[in-house]
C-alpha cells in the first residue's frame, strides 16, 4: 500500500477558487506539499552546516581580512548569505590558509593546533572473506596423475601374480580346413553376434552400434542435471538400466542358448557350447 501524501491546503483552496477541477487541484496541492517539505529539509541542513562553520578556527581570520574588512561587517555579511554557504571573507580566509604565509604553496608546516587523522592499513581478509584454496577443485597434476599412476602399478602387480600361477587357455593352432561349430566370438562380442541373428549385418554391425555411440556422446547435452545424487538423475539411471539389461540379455542368450550353426538350444538338454 502506497504512503499517503498530505496536500497543501492553501494551494488546494486557491486552485478550487480559480475553477480548477478537483483532481488537478489535489495533484498540484500534493506537489506543493512535497516542495515545501524539501525546502524545509534544506533549511534545516543549512542551519546545521552554519553552526559547524562558526566553530572553525578560520572564522577568526575573517575579522583580520587583508583588505581591512571589519569583523562586524563580515559577521553581518555571514548573516545575509544563504544558509549553508560561506561568505566571501570566509572563502578568502580559507584560500589564504591553504596558500600558506608566503602565498606560494601549501602550508605544510606543523602547528600545534592542527589535528591529524590516523589511517590504518586493513588487509582484505578483515573486510571480506577470502578463500585461499578452493576445496572442490581437483587439478590434473598432481591429483589425477598420482591416482592413475598408483592404479597402474596396482593392476600391473595383480596381472603379474595371476599370470604366474594360472596357465593361459590357449588352444591348438587354427586349422583352415576345419571350422569349429558353433563358431562363437569372445563373450564380450556375443551380444553383437546375437544381433546378427535378428538384423541385416549392415544394421546389426554398423547402424545400431553407431547410434548407440552417438547417443552416448550426446548424453551430457541431453541430460543437464548437475545433481550428484542418483535419486535425482532419473533420465541417466533409466538410460543406463535399459542398456545394461538389453546387452546382458544378448550376451547371456548368445553364450548359453546357441549351439551348432548358432541355432537355439536348451543348454540343460543339448549341452553347453560356451568357452571363455
Amino acid at each position: 500500500m502506497s504512503e499517503q501524501v498530505e496536500i497543501d491546503q492553501e494551494t488546494y483552496d486557491r486552485l478550487i477558487a480559480e475553477g480548477k477541477s478537483e483532481r488537478i487541484a489535489r495533484a498540484k496541492a500534493k506537489a506543493a506539499a512535497v516542495r515545501k517539505a524539501k525546502a524545509q529539509g534544506r533549511e534545516e541542513a543549512g542551519a546545521a552546516d552554519e553552526g559547524a562553520a562558526r566553530k572553525e578556527p578560520a572564522e577568526a581570520a575573517v575579522g583580520d581580512g587583508e583588505e581591512g574588512v571589519p569583523a562586524t561587517k563580515a559577521a553581518t555579511a555571514t548573516e545575509e548569505v544563504p544558509a549553508g554557504r560561506l561568505t566571501p571573507a570566509q572563502r578568502a580566509a580559507r584560500v589564504a590558509a591553504a596558500l600558506g604565509p608566503d602565498g606560494g604553496g601549501p602550508n605544510l608546516q606543523t602547528r600545534e593546533d592542527h589535528t591529524h587523522r590516523l589511517l590504518a592499513m586493513i588487509p582484505p581478509e578483515g573486510i571480506q572473506q577470502v578463500q585461499s584454496k578452493q576445496a572442490d577443485k581437483v587439478y590434473t597434476w598432481p591429483h589425477l596423475f598420482a591416482v592413475e599412476f598408483v592404479s597402474l602399478l596396482a593392476v600391473s602387480a595383480l596381472l603379474l601374480v595371476v599370470s604366474y600361477f594360472l596357465d593361459p587357455t590357449f588352444r591348438a593352432l587354427a586349422n583352415p580346413n576345419l571350422t569349429p561349430n558353433p563358431s562363437k566370438a569372445p563373450w564380450y562380442f556375443l551380444g553383437l553376434q546375437e544381433l546378427l541373428r535378428y538384423f541385416h549385418p549392415m544394421v546389426a554391425g554398423v547402424t545400431i552400434p553407431g547410434v548407440g555411440l552417438i547417443v552416448l556422446g550426446a548424453t551430457p547435452y541431453l541430460d543437464r542435471n548437475p545433481s550428484m545424487h542418483p535419486e535425482y538423475r532419473k533420465f541417466a539411471a533409466m538410460a543406463f538400466t535399459f542398456f545394461m539389461v538389453m546387452w546382458t540379455w544378448l550376451v547371456v542368450f548368445g553364450s548359453f542358448f546357441r549351439g551348432p550353426g548358432f541355432n537355439f538350444i536348451w543348454p540343460w538338454l543339448d549341452g553347453l557350447y560356451f568357452e571363455m
